[in-house]
Formats: C-alpha cells, structure tokens, sequence
C-alpha cells in the first residue's frame, strides 16, 4: 500500500481520475506535471491495476486511463487526504474546495461510522491487534518499495498535498505513525517495535512535531488533535490495502468496535445528513 500511494502523483492522479480524467491531456491540464512524470505514473498505475489503459482511437493510435474497481475504491483514503489538508494544513498556495454532497446537497465533513452499528467512531473507540498475517515486519516496507522522487519531480509536485507526504511518503513515517495511535510514547519504544535506524526514528519525529502532529513533551510523545485527525486517512487506507493485497493467512490487523463490540469495518457518512458517503455524490466546492 505504502509502495502505491507514497508517492504524492499516484495520489493525485488517482484523485483526478476520479473527478473524471481519462485521457493524457486531460491530466495534464488539470495537474501541474510533466509529459515524462505523467507518462511513468500512468504505466505504473496501469500495470499495478489501478487504471485501465484502453484504445480510442486508430489513426493515430491514441488511449485513455480508466478507473479500474481496485482505483475507484480509493476515494475515501483521498476524500480524507482532501478534508485533513484543508481543515489543518493552511500553507497551500491556493485554499483547498469544501465538498458537497450531491445527495442533500450540502457542504460537508465527512465522518467515520461503524458498519456493524452506524455510531460515529474516533481512534479512541477502535482497538487494533494483530491478525494472522500481521506483524511489524511485514508492515514495514523495505527501502525499495516507495520511490523516490528526483529533484526535479518535486519540484514540479509544487507541494499539493504538503504533510500528508511527510507521513505516507516516508516507509517509517507512517509505521511511526500507526504506532503512535496504538500507544507507543518514547524513543526507545517506537525504535523497538519498529526495528528502524535511530537517525530515521530521529528525523520522523523532528518532523511531525515541527508539523504539529505529534508533541514533545519531555520523555514522551503525544499526538495532538491535528494527529488524532488522522485517523480517517489511516483506517481507509488500512481497509484500502486489506480488501485488495490480502494475505494467505488472512487480515494482517483486526479492528473491534468498543462501542459495539463487534468488528470494526469503517463507513464514511456525511455529517449533515448521516448518510453514507458514495465516492460519486462528492463534489468540489470551489472557494469564492
């Protein structure tokens, strides 16, 4: 998962993909990329099943990139990605659109439920372990699996998506992360349970903390509120990973629902009328 969508232009190729980009042009009218940058996520993105590639037209040849089920299923790890950023990341150079529901019609957050229950759910009221196929080991991906970007692609990446790539963009950054929702507070702790570098654990931390997600508070580190608002973009994209790159044991993590005690399985809903969400009755909302 974290080979995939630690890449900040998979995840706004995705993302226009889902607001109805097809074709190589349209891409790149929508996004502030490159011909070659574009070029290689859409083969990489084909070739991993998340677009389709499909011919057009003869003469000359021509095709478009189409969602495929696997690509589609992403909205609401990028529906999370958008609301975190434009409530708690205010350094975009342009502000972000709210988003409307086309269902009733009003501007929205989106919120976490409980399928088995339809409660509203926070990090606080969801208790992970690990499943059969589950551990540390393989949830940390080896230094190969996230690329990363040359120079020049950053540059040209213009920062779209600024801290969520401090977080998923770093293989360590996000176990770190997940680690810290689970209750790992000190250095020693998240090197252990992690097995990362020092340097690496380090600079994560330094990082999150200058990011106001995590706070140092002498021998120990907290997540804040801006952390804990998180938690929307980890769940789905745990879901994301489980439902297509499952193991042959079964799930890695299991989720239970304080509340309910029953398994936890997220459902995204509108918090102004408490449907459930569909990846298209969202639309965005430019700001005036």
């Amino acid at each position: 998962m974290l080979g995939l969508l630690g890449d900040e232009w998979t995840l706004l190729v995705m993302q226009q993909s889902l607001l109805g980009a097809t074709r190589f042009g349209d891409f790149k009218s929508r996004l502030p990329i490159s011909n070659n940058v574009l070029t290689t996520r859409l083969r990489t993105l084909t070739a991993v099943g998340l677009l389709e590639r499909r011919q057009y037209q003869e003469g000359p040849q021509r095709f478009q990139y189409v969602g495929t089920p696997r690509g589609r299923s992403l909205w609401p790890v990028l529906l999370s990605i958008w609301e975190w950023e434009r409530h708690w990341v205010p350094d975009h150079a342009e502000p972000l659109p709210a988003m409307r529901h086309a269902a009733c019609g009003a501007d929205f957050t989106p919120m976490v439920t409980c399928r088995s229950c339809g409660e509203t759910a926070g990090d606080k009221d969801v208790v992970p372990q690990w499943g059969p196929s589950g551990s540390w080991e393989r949830s940390v991906p080896s230094a190969t699996a996230t690329r990363r970007r040359s120079e020049a692609d950053q540059h040209t990446a213009a920062g779209l998506f600024p801290q969520t790539m401090s977080i998923m963009g770093n293989r360590w950054g996000f176990a770190l992360l997940v680690a810290a929702f689970v209750g790992v507070r000190r250095f020693t702790d998240f090197q252990a349970q992690l097995g990362a570098p020092p340097g690496s654990i380090a600079d994560r931390l330094t990082t999150f903390c200058a990011n106001g997600v995590l706070a140092d508070v002498g021998d120990r580190y907290e997540l804040t509120d801006k952390g804990r608002a998180l938690f929307p973009i980890l769940i789905s994209a745990l879901q994301w990973a489980q439902r297509w790159f499952t193991g042959p044991d079964g799930p890695a993590v299991l989720l239970t629902h304080t509340a309910c005690r029953q398994d936890f399985t997220a459902v995204f809903a509108c918090d102004r009328c408490r449907r459930p969400l569909v990846g298209a009755q969202v639309s965005a909302v430019e700001i005036s």
